[in-house]
């Protein structure tokens, strides 16, 4: 089967058989990850969506694609719009579209796997009649489906690490008597990775070793994973109060503990399927690992901070050869940026696959370049270049919108809106409480005062040596959690004009404390991490404040101290340059 119709109409078949109406399909898998493994991409097996975020729906005589609005522009070159109806999140409601669409009696089959508990509650509040599916019918036409990747599972060592999983064990294991509870499910993967200082590959581009694990309050885990992904040295990292278990016993096990003890699970991160095998006889709980885990100790902070100033000069080398080129493509700077950036320490693989879009490619917010897409940069156009990396002692993740030869005033102008924005969060003082929600003003302000703006969050927390994406910090119109010392978060606000150009300017930040005189209140502020050049060339300089500029000419002075000893000499030419003061 390669076209999408083929394929839609075998799910259909299936459905049939199974006497339902029709099937959702999420961008999820068993442990609800963001990025999946190929073998778990069945929301792009079944629309050609490629997407990290999007869910399909497939009914008896129609069916609909919903996407976020950093997707809009992506979706429709991906998917086949005569099967599919495309619809645009939040606007679009997929719950009020099934009630409307599917037909009267009819029933809306769900993988339990593939949803979280809140979800299928929340389903069925709004009135959907659902039908768990214990076997997807999706996997039984997926002929060619991927094999699973199982890498080792490797310990993630103390010196980058700065807590043994030893003390985060016992920490959240006394938070969990606070509460009264007896053992908590873990399902999120970066939790798992994070309590037990263990790593792997079986996801690409995050270090995920993939499995399930059950904290007990006495500090002991059970933990269920592949027998061969554990070796020798990672079986002594974890100790005897770790008990290994295949991961066939995961199921059998909640079920005989929610029996005996007062078990708990997040209600949005856990699988459905995790709750109906404890006959729902589970206490909801917030992952209690998301919190400390995003709030990064002091070995975390420093290490991450090395290794943004190795990914700085990598970036620079990579933007002096850049500024040597003439006729080079998409595809070609994804290439060589990963190999500069290989050449560092402690260089794993890319946090995610480089977004490289040149003129209207770049107004795709999380365009993906390939052989079709492909184009070659032009003279006065922008480059969009989304790239990060996955270094033992820290995770990037960074945008800089570069001008190729001289741009137009208007492009000049929507760039220093943006930089404006930039500069306006990044240089934020807040009191102690502050919400992500107030961050995001600042950094849409400029762009409002012209009537523009952008459909996505201003900021996502980052991971140490993890996922590019991180809860629970972020920046973003509607988010209630409090901003701490410790959360690594991006400042990436843009603008897209649609067949035209993007623009995107994304740093790295560390929340941290702040000491002001005479201050009444605790106040915080934010460090910059990222280590690399805003284009000078696309800024109109009448625009900036006198602020503006110092704060400018202050970041581009310490890229400069920081990077310039790493460099030869033409490339630390370049670099001047590219810093001087305003």
């Amino acid at each position: 089967m390669k076209s999408l119709q083929d394929k839609v109409a075998a799910l259909r078949g299936k459905l049939a058989e199974l006497d339902i109406s029709g099937f959702i399909i999420p961008h999820d898998d068993e442990y609800q990850n963001e990025y999946l493994p190929p073998a778990a991409e069945r929301l792009t097996f079944i629309s050609g969506f490629t997407g990290s975020s999007g869910t399909a729906v497939v009914l008896e005589k129609t069916a609909a694609l919903f996407v976020d609005g950093r997707y809009t522009l992506q979706a429709p070159l991906e998917t086949d719009t005569s099967v599919y109806t495309l619809k645009n999140t939040p606007k679009d409601s997929v719950s009020e579209w099934i009630k409307a669409e599917l037909p009267e009696n009819g029933k809306l089959g769900y993988d339990p796997w593939l949803h979280s508990e809140d979800w299928v509650r929340n389903a069925k509040k709004k009135g959907l009649d659902l039908v768990a599916v214990s076997a997807n019918p999706l996997d039984a036409i997926w002929n060619d489906r991927p094999a699973l990747l199982s890498s080792p599972a490797v310990p993630h060592p103390l010196c980058f690490a700065g807590e043994s999983h030893e003390d985060k064990r016992k920490r959240l294991a006394e938070a969990l008597r606070k509460d009264g509870d007896e053992a908590f499910v873990v399902t999120r993967q970066d939790s798992l990775a994070w309590l037990l200082n263990i790593r792997g590959a079986d996801v690409p581009h995050t270090p995920f070793a993939l499995g399930f694990a059950i904290l007990h309050a006495d500090a002991t885990v059970d933990l269920f994973i592949l027998p061969e992904k554990i070796g020798p040295e990672t079986k002594a990292h974890l100790g005897p109060d770790i008990r290994l278990h295949p991961p066939s016993a995961f199921v059998p096990r909640i079920s005989q503990l929610a029996g005996q003890v007062k078990l708990a699970a997040d209600p949005a991160a856990a699988a459905s399927a995790i709750f109906a095998a404890a006959d729902r006889k589970i206490s909801p709980l917030t992952d209690p690992c998301t919190l400390p885990k995003a709030c990064k100790n002091a070995t975390e902070l420093e290490g991450t901070q090395n290794a943004h100033r190795r990914d700085g000069v990598a970036l620079v080398r990579f933007l002096f050869w850049l500024s040597q080129q003439t006729g080079v493509d998409e595809l070609a700077v994804m290439a060589k940026l990963r190999g500069f950036r290989a050449e560092g320490n402690h260089f794993r693989d890319l946090s995610f696959e480089t977004i490289a879009g040149s003129g209207p490619n770049g107004a795709i917010v999380h365009y993906r370049a390939s052989e079709k897409t492909n184009r070659t940069l032009q003279q006065g156009e922008f480059l969009l270049l989304d790239s990060g990396a996955q270094y033992l002692d820290g995770t990037t993740d960074v945008t800089r919108t570069i001008a190729i030869g001289p741009v137009s005033p208007e492009m000049k102008n929507r760039f220093t809106r943006v930089l404006k924005g930039h500069i306006g969060v990044a240089s934020a003082v807040f009191p102690v409480g502050t919400t992500g929600s107030a961050l995001d003003s600042m950094a849409r302000r400029p762009l409002w005062e012209a009537g523009l703006d952008y459909n996505h969050r201003t900021g996502h927390g980052v991971g140490s040596y993890l996922s590019v994406h991180e809860g629970p910090g972020y920046i973003g119109a509607k988010e209630q959690v409090p901003l701490q010392p410790g959360m690594v978060i991006s400042n990436e606000p843009g603008y897209y004009k649609t067949g035209a150009y993007g623009i995107r300017i994304e740093s790295l930040v560390a929340v941290e404390q702040v000491k002001i005189e005479g201050a009444e209140r605790e106040m915080l502020g934010l460090r910059t991490l990222t280590l690399c050049p805003i284009d000078r060339n696309a800024i109109d300089v009448d625009l900036l404040t006198a602020a503006e500029r110092d704060w400018l000419n202050a970041y581009h002075q310490r890229v400069w101290t920081e990077l310039a000893p790493a460099l030869n000499t033409e490339e630390q030419l370049w670099l001047k340059a590219a810093t001087a003061a305003l």
